[in-house]
């Protein structure tokens, strides 16, 4: 039996000397009815072996208490678990359970004794000193934190049934003015979405925001090195915020908004019932400016609003446009150079075909980054319908339509007569002709232009229109240039080997020896005479 205070004892006494009974007695002590009736066994039982001592008077009251239990010795034994006190040390340093401790030393040690020595022997061993908690201390606009809750039964669109939504809540750390919204469904532009709804409700933005690792706001957590999704990158990017996710599993680092989310549970939403969304949001906000930012709070013993006035000078400027939101995934060149999004086909130059890109997705664009370095490569506005295909002309490795031009172009170069019977014979023949042009214009490699020109000329002339007829024209005329290269000329004079005023070539050969001779014994400020003059002058 557990043994009562004092006091307890004697109100038990009182209460049954009453003739109140035993569940009356435990609604007034709270002390439970088995309890309550083994000491009325032991009153009764007392009054049964001593005649007086428990003797009610003529009111009702009792002569004399009932004497306590006597306290219990304390006997100075040493626990079973001692010879073991190292292993059970270095099982606990293991996080391992009781239990187990328990069994490895019967299976391993020997022990004889009962799981609750190694209970209590093991929990003796596991007391520690209290954790101790740091007071944080912010400046005006420094910080903010944001986290999810749970809302109030909000009736769900179009059925009977009711859900609880959730609770978005930011809370500026230095002031504690909080913004609540409850949304069905997040994601991480609604995520976003919800910073920005709460930095222009409090009319500026903190230097830093403090958030949990969920997956809307932290894509991987990492204590060093978090990597933010996308989207909410951008978005704190654009209003110059800096995200700061706590460390995993440390919700005291934003207690601030952990704390007013239960506040708001308990105080504003506790035992409600909405219609609609809307109407949650609206008690909401009449709470917050009504109630909860007119409190004084608890540690600061300063009116909310009071603080929030002060700070409001020190929150960041919003920029004048929002935040674009966008959608992003990743994509693969084709064979085109195109990115095909939405059954569309938008260029993706200068990507690799076969590579892989990071497209974004806005309302009225789409932009392509390279995977690795997120360096914008090209920008495109969003097709309207179905099947287009944004590739500039130039890109385009080959068309019909401006290969006509390309061709014509050409033929141009080389001359007059060739471009006009290119374009009579695109102009007859179409499309189909333009297998013709290329092989017109393709003369060009082997044969002159003044040529092909005046094959051209002549062809026209005989009303033939056909590459071969043109090449034909060429060869024949380049073979007349070449004989009449090849042919004499009458009027030139044969050359010949001796005549009077030919000399010997001896004679030549002494004359060069002698003009070297002297050549080089000419002294540096001489001026030099030319050896052709010295070898005249000698002959």
């Amino acid at each position: 039996m557990n043994v009562l205070k004092p006091h307890l004892q004697t109100t038990i006494a009182t209460l049954l000397a009453s003739n109140t009974s035993h569940r009356q007695i435990e609604r007034v002590t709270g002390i439970d009815r088995k309890t309550i009736r083994t000491y009325a066994k032991r009153i009764e039982a007392l009054k049964a072996n001593s005649p007086g001592v428990a003797t009610g008077t003529p009111d009702g009251t009792p002569d004399q208490i009932p004497p306590p239990w006597p306290p219990a010795v304390a006997k100075s034994t040493t626990s079973a678990c001692e010879p073991h006190r190292e292993f059970v040390q270095a099982q606990l340093r293991f996080k391992r359970n009781y239990m187990a401790i328990y069994q490895d030393l019967v299976d391993s040690h020997g022990f004889t004794g009962a799981y609750n020595s190694v209970k209590r022997f093991a929990g003796g061993l596991c007391k520690s000193e209290p954790e101790q908690f740091d007071r944080l201390e912010f400046a005006p606009g420094e910080e903010a934190q944001v986290d999810y809750g749970e809302g109030a039964l909000t009736r769900v669109p179009g059925s009977e049934r009711y859900r609880k939504p959730r609770l978005f809540v930011m809370t500026l750390r230095y002031s504690r003015r909080s913004f609540r919204r409850v949304v069905w469904k997040s994601s991480q532009e609604t995520w976003a979405r919800l910073h920005e709804e709460a930095w222009r409700y409090f009319g500026g933005a903190c230097r830093y925001v403090v958030l949990d690792n969920l997956k809307e706001g932290v894509i991987k957590p990492d204590l060093y090195e978090p990597q933010l999704n996308a989207v909410y990158a951008a978005t704190l990017k654009h209003y110059g915020v800096v995200g700061d996710p706590a460390r995993v599993r440390d919700p005291n680092r934003k207690g601030t908004v952990e704390h007013a989310i239960g506040h708001t549970q308990a105080t504003a939403l506790k035992g409600r019932r909405f219609e609609t969304i809307e109407e949650q949001n609206a008690h909401l906000e009449h709470w917050e400016t009504k109630w909860a930012a007119q409190r004084i709070h608890g540690s600061e013993r300063r009116q909310v609003e009071a603080m929030f006035q002060e700070e409001k000078p020190h929150l960041l400027p919003l920029p004048l446009l929002g935040m674009q939101y966008f959608t992003e995934g990743q994509y693969t060149v084709n064979d085109d150079s195109c990115v095909r999004v939405d059954h569309s086909s938008y260029a993706a130059r200068p990507a690799a075909i076969g590579s892989r890109v990071l497209v974004r997705l806005f309302a009225r664009r789409l932009e392509v980054r390279d995977l690795k370095t997120q360096a914008l490569l090209r920008t495109h506005d969003r097709a309207e319908r179905h099947g287009t295909v944004v590739l500039p002309m130039n890109e385009r490795v080959f068309n019909p339509s401006r290969e006509t031009q390309r061709i014509l172009g050409q033929a141009k170069a080389i001359g007059v007569a060739t471009h006009k019977l290119c374009e009579t014979l695109f102009e007859r023949e179409g499309r189909v002709g333009q297998r013709k042009l290329w092989g017109i214009v393709g003369l060009v490699r082997h044969y002159p232009r003044r040529l092909i020109n005046s094959a051209c000329e002549m062809a026209m002339t005989q009303g033939v229109y056909s590459y071969g007829h043109v090449k034909t024209l060429t060869e024949q005329l380049m073979e007349e240039a070449l004989a009449v290269l090849e042919a004499p000329n009458p009027g030139e004079m044969s050359l010949t080997q001796s005549h009077a005023l030919i000399r010997a070539g001896n004679d030549y050969a002494d004359l060069f020896t002698l003009g070297a001779q002297q050549s080089a014994t000419l002294t540096s400020t001489a001026a030099p005479i030319q050896p052709q003059h010295q070898a005249e002058a000698a002959l």
